[in-house]
């Protein structure tokens, strides 16, 4: 599945989709549900790990693989509200890190980002 293909699919179950839109192309009530449930489903996601590294928890991989779902979801959700598709979400944060660690990953340009 491409992400273009999971957008699409994702956003027939947008309660937000047809929210008004600004001039500039944003639906601040999508955007808005989506950053919320961003920040619950990443919180969700973190708890299963919690629970494996601090309370004798077996990492229930299923579990993880669903709330995952969730936060690609919301970003889904987020990436529509501001006027973007996933494409374009996933090729700027490549060019991002191409930018930033050109080589891969390197510590010492992490330690000392001038962003």
């Amino acid at each position: 599945m491409t992400l273009q293909a999971y957008m699409e699919a994702a956003q027939r179950t947008s309660s937000e989709k047809f929210a008004a839109r600004t001039s500039e192309g944003l639906c601040m009530k999508q955007l808005e549900n989506g950053l919320m449930g961003l920040c619950g489903e990443a919180g969700e996601c973190m708890e299963i790990l919690k629970k494996h590294r601090h309370q004798g928890h077996k990492l229930d991989r299923e579990k993880l693989l669903d709330e995952l779902g969730d936060v690609l979801w919301y970003v889904a959700e987020a990436a529509a509200g501001a006027g973007y598709t996933l494409d374009e979400v996933a090729r700027g944060n490549v060019e991002k890190l191409l930018k930033r660690y050109p080589n891969g990953f390197d510590p010492t340009r992490s330690v000392n980002r001038e962003e």
